[in-house]
């Protein structure tokens, strides 16, 4: 089913539009949120990815989290810096990079779980529990292929 048209379709009228604005709103509030931790949101993503057993490679967290090869290891030399993670040469592949968090970088990730539903639950605060789990539901369809 097609729900635009040529002449039904504005920009600022579109899934895409919205869908980007909430994500570029959340990102926003979220680096602020994480400032004092020297993190931003594309940071927190690979650090409870990692801590959270998800994914454990750049190939893993580029799959995961939607980002080039090229952006995710910019974001890795500088979590590595920040002394957060530590590269490592697969043993049984040499041309497979582990990651691992360094404990700077779990103590960082211990915190997340705490910090980043702030932000959330402030988006979230005008929706009952019912539209939440609606929303929920339609982006993971939106997302489905």
């Amino acid at each position: 089913m097609n729900h635009y048209t040529s002449d039904n379709f504005t920009v600022t009228e579109s899934v895409g539009f919205a869908i980007n604005k909430a994500r570029n709103l959340l990102v926003t509030e979220i680096d602020a949120e994480l400032k004092d931790l020297d993190i931003t949101a594309q940071q927190m993503g690979i650090l409870l990815s990692m801590r959270q057993d998800i994914a454990s490679t750049p190939f893993e967290l580029s799959t995961l989290l939607g980002i080039d090869t090229g952006l995710m290891t910019r974001m890795l030399d500088k979590l590595e810096t920040k002394g957060l993670l530590q590269r490592s040469r697969s043993l049984e592949d040499r041309r497979v990079v582990n990651l691992k968090l360094t404990k700077k970088g779990e103590a960082v990730a211990d915190h997340l779980p705490d910090r980043v539903p702030v932000v959330l639950n402030k988006r979230l605060k005008k929706f009952t529990k019912a539209e939440f789990h609606e929303l929920r539901r339609l982006l993971f369809k939106f997302l489905e292929d």
